[in-house]
């Protein structure tokens, strides 16, 4: 008989890339990976709460740029497989921060092929490739934003700038080994950056459309439902003030204290029901 603990990490499983059973973050014994037991990135995303909450507001963030929009919109499954489209972004994040060295090398070039053969042109006329060293600082620069910004939030709100900092400069390693040029490894470099990208963001109605998608997304069952209802409002509520406006979105402060009670309880059910996740596995792998 299957008991609650178990039951609620069988529901985790069915929603990040561990569920695909690809690779063992467990092995080999010893290898630290491309960053290690003591680096902030194995911090900041060791935390399932929180990286969830980041991953819907990185995604949003990120299809502000029409390009990277075009990308998903034209080239991706995720209007009919949007689980099976989060669950490789899952993939890939947990093994490039996580696994060890040859399996992080092998996805980021599995990756770059992929993003070969991502080109077209987008609602505007303008043309796209996915291999943009521009386009790929994009992609990294809001997702590492807001999974800082959901850590800082929901998970660790001590963590120093000093160790922020560190954070970036230790992300931007995966970025440019996909090809990303310019990656910005601080936060005032990344404030800057946000700021200097925004005449080129824009709301459409594609974009909407990502997040209704996104607000209806099917949870991994009807258990589940309110708890992932939560964490999509706390993602949307983690983007900058700028972009909930380009969404024509507002959360009054009342609002956002409910989100944050609402997290904090879900966040304490998770991280005691979760013992095996990316985190435990490679903790396993090197000793600790």
């Amino acid at each position: 008989m299957v008991n609650l603990r178990d039951r609620i990490q069988q529901q985790v499983f069915r929603l990040n890339g561990l569920s695909l059973n690809e690779f063992d973050l467990s092995q080999p014994p010893g290898d630290p990976g491309l960053y290690g037991p003591d680096s902030v990135i194995w911090r900041v995303h060791g935390d399932f709460t929180s990286m969830l909450c980041g991953g819907i507001s990185a995604l949003l963030l990120q299809m502000l740029h029409p390009l990277p929009l075009a990308g998903v919109w034209d080239h991706s499954t995720f209007r009919e497989d949007m689980m099976g489209r989060l669950r490789r972004t899952s993939q890939f994040i947990a093994v490039t921060t996580f696994g060890n060295t040859a399996d992080a090398r092998i996805l980021i070039e599995r990756v770059k092929r992929i993003h070969l053969r991502v080109n077209g042109v987008d609602a505007h006329g303008n043309p796209y490739a996915a291999s943009d060293p521009a386009l790929l600082t994009w992609v990294h620069v809001a997702e590492t934003y807001c999974f800082l910004a959901a850590h800082l939030r929901y998970k660790d709100p001590q963590l120093s700038l000093s160790e922020q900092n560190r954070y970036y400069a230790e992300a931007a390693q995966v970025a440019e080994a996909l090809g990303a040029e310019n990656v910005p490894k601080s936060v005032d470099a990344v404030e800057r950056y946000l700021q200097a990208m925004r005449p080129q963001l824009r709301c459409d109605e594609r974009t909407r459309e990502v997040l209704s998608l996104l607000m209806n997304a099917p949870a991994p069952s009807w258990q589940a439902r309110p708890a992932m209802k939560a964490i999509l409002l706390a993602g949307v509520a983690l983007l900058p003030a700028w972009a909930l406006q380009d969404f024509g979105l507002h959360f009054s402060p009342l609002r956002r204290r409910v989100i944050h009670a609402r997290i904090h309880v879900i966040a304490a059910m998770l991280r005691w029901a979760i013992r095996r996740g990316a985190l435990q596995r490679a903790m396993t792998r090197v000793g600790r």
